[in-house]
């Protein structure tokens, strides 16, 4: 099994201080405060690196369930709008909105739908926020 890393650190307190982060392979670090994460303020967060990650996911896996099923994509791009709400009084993931555009030569649109729901269910990190409701707009490129 792949184990792959990652690291943050914090210093002060929650609104006043700030921190760093940093992916393991090295490809990213950045800084995240308070003000990053709920309101406008410069900085990355960890909705957004979450974002990133099911993005990713999802991009490769719905370019993996397309090719096995004999249409090679010319690319997949995807968003993932990560809603953070307050639940119950606390920061809660709500809701992901996954943003995809395919453009695949071959393929029609009733079976790139079906592919990109499919790949919905697959996707590694999808199934991380299994809890969290997922909505997925698929547009395949002509």
């Amino acid at each position: 099994m792949t184990v792959r890393t990652s690291s943050a650190e914090w210093r002060g307190d929650l609104k006043g201080g700030d921190g760093d982060l940093a992916l393991g392979s090295g490809a990213f670090s950045g800084t995240y405060t308070f003000a990053s994460r709920f309101e406008d303020g410069e900085g990355t967060n960890p909705e957004e690196l979450a974002g990133a990650a099911h993005a990713a996911c999802y991009s490769l896996a719905l370019s993996n369930a397309l090719a096995q099923d004999g249409t090679p994509v010319d690319s997949v791009r995807t968003e993932a709008a990560v809603h953070l709400e307050r639940v119950d009084g606390a920061p809660t993931i709500t809701k992901i909105v996954l943003s995809t555009v395919g453009k695949v030569p071959g393929v029609d649109a009733a079976t790139f739908q079906e592919k990109a729901e499919q790949a919905k269910t697959t996707c590694i990190i999808s199934r991380l926020f299994a809890g969290t409701e997922i909505e997925l707009e698929a547009t395949l490129e002509s």
